[in-house]
């Protein structure tokens, strides 16, 4: 590599982390505009959060959906870092204490951040083409999908290992299982979200722990007769 080469390249990578460090501040400006104004920000407020303009905003993300990507990403990041420490940390008590906790953990950031959670939930910024259902080429992956999926897996994890753990082998029975009740604790904590009706967190937690607790536990026992 000539001497020429590799100064350009020592820039390049200079500029790169700099690029990188912006983005991350935009991100965190637009979160910070979210918890502001609520789920319905729009990008003249990011952009004034941001102290710069809509057109800078976008030279760093190319569009709405690139942002509203960023920040999906900075709180995926965030809350799948809760959910496998919850359910690590109950997981020695037993697999019914680590799906509560990574119950509780999803349900937390929900009542810690109502607006954030809105926005990544109902897509404000996301733009598809009308029409579309699903991924065509070119086309953006959906992180919310991205996030439930992962969590799913998460789950489905901790179920596998209870049922090993009681001598069942699952099979392939584990994964739908995990992504079942991620898609019931989701859809109970939207309903939460827009009419608490006066419940707490702990009492919601508890609630749907109960539900999917009690479901697995049948199919369970269904899989051990089968197995016998």
């Amino acid at each position: 590599m000539s001497f020429v080469k590799a100064a350009r390249d020592r820039r390049d990578s200079r500029w790169d982390a700099h690029r990188e460090q912006r983005r991350a501040e935009l991100v965190a400006a637009t979160i910070g505009a979210i918890r502001e104004h609520g789920a319905g920000v729009g990008m003249d407020d990011v952009a004034a959060a941001s102290g710069t303009s809509k057109t800078v905003v976008y030279r760093h993300f190319g569009d709405r959906t690139g942002l509203y990507t960023a920040v999906c990403d900075q709180v995926a990041a965030v809350l799948l870092d809760q959910v496998r420490r919850a359910t690590d940390e109950a997981l020695p008590t037993g697999p019914r204490a680590a799906v509560s906790a990574g119950i509780d953990a999803y349900l937390r950031l929900i009542e810690s951040d109502p607006e954030l959670y809105r926005f990544v939930v109902h897509r404000p910024l996301w733009v598809q083409p009308t029409g579309s259902r699903g991924e065509a080429p070119g086309e953006t992956p959906d992180p919310v999908n991205d996030l439930v999926s992962v969590i799913g897996d998460e789950i489905a994890a901790v179920i596998a290992q209870r049922l090993r753990g009681s001598g069942v082998e699952p099979g392939d029975a584990a994964r739908p299982w995990g992504h079942a009740i991620v898609g019931l604790v989701r859809g109970a904590a939207d309903d939460w979200l827009l009419r608490p009706g006066g419940m707490t967190r702990d009492r919601l937690t508890t609630h749907l722990t109960d539900l999917a607790w009690s479901g697995l536990s049948g199919l369970a026992s269904q899989l051990q007769e089968d197995d016998a």
